[in-house]
């Protein structure tokens, strides 16, 4: 008989997820690809990172975020906060060079700060906060869609000579390992789409375990080429306190100006944890097509960030529950009582491992 995998105990405060990363990233510094490896690595990681964007197409609902296109107002909050607000907050960290943050970290929290938003976590904190599930889940996925796009186009333009940005060749691996593959699961989701239903604990596995392998691949190539010796102790420290005072300004940011724009609680709950979360599941690959092997370090603020922000709103999530009752959806924003049932369902699982 098989017997489950061991699971960390509920009061451990880190995700299980981010100590298998910290396990991949020890493993690439003990044992980094070389040679035929690294190019063997190298090779899967680029099919990883394209298997990955077709699932996310395959899985992405277009009907249930356009759906949501009636509460726009919402939508827009959201896009402005991930899109807009973050990316201003990123440049003018750039005063913080080079006496708090080397150029190379300044690098990956600017790129942090192009992201997307969540879909899972930011739907599993809104469930358990008794926000407006179908809300959170039509601003996820209008996060994502428009991040397919923007978040390339973004980095094109504030990256340049920070260590990332465009050119002809990087442009084409975008399109073929990002953009191809997502419009090709989007095209056969109708289809294949039940298959994927059936099968999401085991393609959840896939998910986690390609991103592992970027990782791998990342740091491996950051070994080798000697980008290390860029990074110390109180460094890291000093970038953790930046972050802390980012997720910070955002959460404020994200509910007090949710409430002068005068929407409603379960409205506030949804733009503050879905306007104020970054997604490691699409930054990772995202990094490894526009850095090449900066990546290591490109992505590890937002792996740090990713922490931070589950441990933080997991808090936050508890409070908004324990303030007031459940409200009521607003009319027009509903993607279908199964869609917040089975969000709901899923909340606990997702907001001790959520890996968005």
């Amino acid at each position: 008989m098989r017997r489950p995998l061991p699971k960390l105990p509920s009061w451990l405060p880190v995700d299980g997820y981010i100590l298998a990363l910290v396990g991949t990233v020890a493993l690439a510094a003990l044992l980094p690809a070389r040679g035929p490896a690294a190019t063997v690595a190298e090779g899967t990681s680029t099919g990883a990172v394209a298997l990955l964007f077709f699932l996310y197409g395959a899985r992405l609902s277009t009907h249930e975020a356009m759906a949501g296109l009636r509460h726009w107002r919402l939508h827009l909050t959201v896009l402005a906060c991930t899109f807009v607000l973050f990316p201003v907050l990123g440049l003018a960290a750039r005063g913080l060079v080079p006496h708090v943050l080397p150029p190379a970290l300044y690098t990956g929290l600017l790129f942090l700060c192009l992201v997307p938003s969540t879909i899972q976590s930011s739907i599993a904190f809104t469930s358990l906060a008794r926000g407006n599930v179908a809300a959170a889940i039509c601003a996820g996925s209008f996060s994502s869609l428009v991040g397919i796009v923007v978040t390339p186009l973004l980095a094109g333009l504030v990256l340049h000579g920070n260590g990332g940005g465009f050119s002809a060749d990087g442009l084409l691996s975008i399109v073929c390992q990002l953009l191809v593959p997502f419009t090709a699961g989007q095209l056969l989701r109708r289809w294949i789409g039940g298959f994927l239903l059936r099968h999401k604990k085991v393609l959840g596995q896939v998910d986690r375990g390609s991103i592992l392998l970027v990782v791998y691949t990342a740091f491996s190539a950051g070994l080798v080429e000697g980008i290390w010796h860029q990074v110390s102790g109180p460094r890291l420290l000093c970038l953790l306190g930046v972050e802390a005072v980012l997720l910070a300004v955002m959460l404020t940011a994200t509910s007090y100006g949710a409430k002068r724009l005068g929407f409603p609680r379960a409205d506030r709950i949804a733009i503050t944890f879905a306007g104020s979360k970054k997604s490691l599941a699409a930054g990772m690959p995202m990094a490894s097509v526009l850095f090449g092997a900066q990546a290591g370090l490109a992505v590890l603020p937002l792996m740090l960030f990713h922490q931070m922000q589950l441990m933080v709103c997991a808090v936050l999530a508890k409070r908004f529950a324990a303030r007031g009752p459940a409200a009521a959806e607003p009319a027009g924003t509903g993607t279908g009582t199964g869609s917040a049932a089975a969000a709901g369902s899923a909340a606990g699982a997702a907001v001790s491992g959520a890996r968005g």
